[in-house]
């Protein structure tokens, strides 16, 4: 079976839903609508475990990959997603080298990183899987998403991008926007310019790219990659839309 990791680095672009907890029938629907991938978000809103558990489980009913997008700096709660049986991470606020580098120690095992071992856990089939195979199964699965979302962080893009492991960048471009003391949620011309920047770094080291969309239309125009839908975005729209039928014309 081919990894989502594997297809990325295909090129294919792979279209997913960014949500937040509670939603495990969005995550049910996702599967069911032919989604490639979910991304659960704990950094804004409940981090909590049992309920991401929850997702993933649904999620692997479907064959649909999680993604979770942990706290910055937050080994610990990389090793719980990862254990559980995400497929990989998303790393906020990782402004250099070193903070990618401690992204990709606490997602990987040895050799590669330093992540504590464990085959009980969900990921491991509760024992049931031998320990070359979950080594294996990890190392070739795991994928690991950083997030540049800083002036500084674009600027050191090239050095972050270079770090073994790291798979793929994501201009967060709302937090990005504010850190250059701007309010237009990213459609600004500086920050389109930093984004593309970051891009450029990307394509020259061999990395993907991760770009969160509102609308069919920006996802087709978005660049191959991991191209992620914002639910809640898109639910407040469609959900405007149906409140403005009633309004007479």
């Amino acid at each position: 079976m081919t990894t989502l990791r594997q297809r990325l680095r295909s090129g294919e672009p792979l279209l997913g839903g960014l949500l937040r907890m509670p939603g495990e029938a969005l995550v049910e629907i996702a599967g069911i609508a032919g989604l490639d991938f979910v991304l659960v978000d704990c950094e804004h809103g409940p981090a909590d475990l049992v309920a991401l558990q929850h997702h993933i489980t649904a999620a692997a009913a479907h064959g649909l990959p999680v993604l979770v997008r942990v706290g910055a700096d937050d080994p610990g709660l990389v090793l719980r997603v990862l254990d559980l049986g995400a497929t990989g991470i998303v790393v906020p606020h990782v402004d250099t080298a070193d903070q990618a580098r401690a992204a990709v120690t606490a997602a990987h095992y040895p050799p590669l990183g330093g992540r504590g071992f464990a085959t009980y856990s969900r990921a491991g089939r509760f024992g049931a899987v031998p320990i070359a195979e979950h080594l294996r199964r990890a190392a070739e699965e795991t994928l690991v998403v950083v997030m540049a979302e800083t002036p500084s962080a674009c600027a050191n893009a090239s050095e972050i991008l270079a770090v073994e492991g790291v798979d793929a960048v994501w201009v967060g471009p709302a937090d990005l926007s504010v850190a250059m003391g701007l309010t237009g949620g990213g459609a600004e011309p500086a920050v389109q310019a930093a984004i593309a920047s970051v891009r450029a770094a990307a394509r020259d080291a061999g990395r993907s790219v991760m770009t969160i969309v509102d609308s069919p239309g920006r996802a087709a125009a978005a660049p191959p990659g991991l191209i992620v839908y914002n639910l809640a975005h898109i639910l407040l729209a469609t959900f405007r839309d149906l409140a403005a039928a009633r309004t007479p014309r």
